[in-house]
């Protein structure tokens, strides 16, 4: 499945989050400063295109619905920036996580614990 762009991906925020729209309910989802109807017209239909987004037509109106779900999506992000950036390795994820500060002493201690459980799980 294509990627999308980062005006894709913050429409497909918000047709998840409604689970189904027509284009002026993405609209008025929209934060400031929101796009022109055509253009956002123009990215649900590039959507479709792409395999994200279906429709149901009620006359002359389209309803759009997720064709594949957010976490399905998150997976297959993650998975391709881990490829892309990371040489397919979560140990370097975590390593630029921990190097950049990104984690808390929180973080650092759940998945401690985390590491801990599969290490346990593995054992049986």
């Amino acid at each position: 499945m294509e990627a999308l762009t980062s005006n894709e991906e913050q429409v497909m925020g918000i047709i998840w989050q409604l689970e189904k729209a027509l284009v002026r309910d993405v609209l008025n989802h929209y934060p400031e400063p929101k796009p022109p109807y055509t253009t956002l017209a123009s990215i649900i239909k590039q959507l479709e295109k792409k395999g994200y987004l279906d429709h149901q037509t009620y006359g002359t109106t389209h309803e759009y619905f997720p064709v594949i779900n957010k976490k399905t999506y998150q997976h297959r992000s993650f998975n391709r920036m881990v490829k892309n950036y990371f040489e397919g390795s979560a140990k370097n994820v975590l390593s630029f996580m921990v190097a950049e500060n990104k984690l808390s002493e929180k973080d650092l201690n759940e998945l401690e614990e985390m590491v801990e459980k599969l290490k346990k799980d593995k054992r049986s």
